[in-house]
C-alpha cells in the first residue's frame, strides 16, 4: 500500500482476475455470476484476456483507476458515482469486486480482483471513499442551493431598492 498526500490517493497492488458485463447493478449473487463467468473460456470475450495480471487501484475521492502494474498503463477508470455495489466474493475470501456503470453506455460492469491478505480492507475502504464521496457531493450541492437562493434573495432586494428610489424621487419632485 501507498499513499500519495497530493493526490489523496491510495494505491493497493492486487490480482485484476477481469471484467464482465452484468445485468444488475448489486448483489452478491452478481459477484459470483461474475466469478463464475470468468472461469468459463469465451474466444470472443476481450475482457477476459487481461485477466489474472497485476494491477495497482488507484482509490480516491472521483474514483477507482486500474492500471497495469509494470507499465502503468490505464486499463479503467469508474467513477466512484458509478459505482453500486462492493463486496468480498463469500465462497473465496481473497476475491472481492465492485460493479459499476459504464458512464457512456446503458451497462454495468463487475470488475474482480484477488489480494491475499487485503480483501476485506480493501471493500471497506473503497466503501468510504464511496460513502466520503456521496457526503461531499451532498455538502456540494448544499452549498449550490445557498449561493442560488442567496442570489435570488439579492435580485429581489435589487428590485424593491430601485422601486424605493423611483418612489422617493417621486416625493423630492
Amino acid at each position: 500500500m501507498s499513499d500519495t498526500e497530493e493526490n489523496n490517493e491510495i494505491s493497493f497492488p492486487v490480482k485484476f482476475l477481469g471484467r464482465v458485463e452484468v445485468v444488475r447493478s448489486d448483489g452478491l449473487e452478481i459477484l459470483s455470476e461474475a466469478a463464475q463467468s470468468l472461469k468459463t473460456p469465451d474466444q470472443f470475450s476481450s475482457e477476459k484476456a487481461a485477466r489474472k495480471s497485476k494491477v495497482h487501484l488507484f482509490l480516491s475521492l472521483s474514483g477507482i483507476d486500474i492500471l497495469e502494474n509494470k507499465t502503468k498503463f490505464l486499463l479503467y477508470s469508474c467513477p466512484l458515482s458509478t459505482i453500486s455495489f462492493c463486496a468480498v466474493l463469500p465462497s473465496s475470501p481473497k476475491v472481492f469486486g465492485f460493479v459499476a456503470r459504464h458512464p457512456a453506455a446503458d451497462t454495468n460492469h463487475c470488475y474482480l480482483f484477488q489480494s491475499q491478505a487485503f480483501s476485506h480492507l480493501l471493500v471497506s475502504v473503497i466503501g468510504d471513499a464511496f460513502r466520503a464521496s456521496k457526503k461531499e457531493e451532498s455538502i456540494r450541492g448544499g452549498r449550490d442551493l445557498i449561493v442560488e437562493a442567496l442570489r435570488h434573495k439579492n435580485k429581489v432586494l435589487q428590485r424593491e431598492n430601485e422601486e424605493l428610489k423611483r418612489r422617493l424621487a417621486g416625493q423630492s419632485n
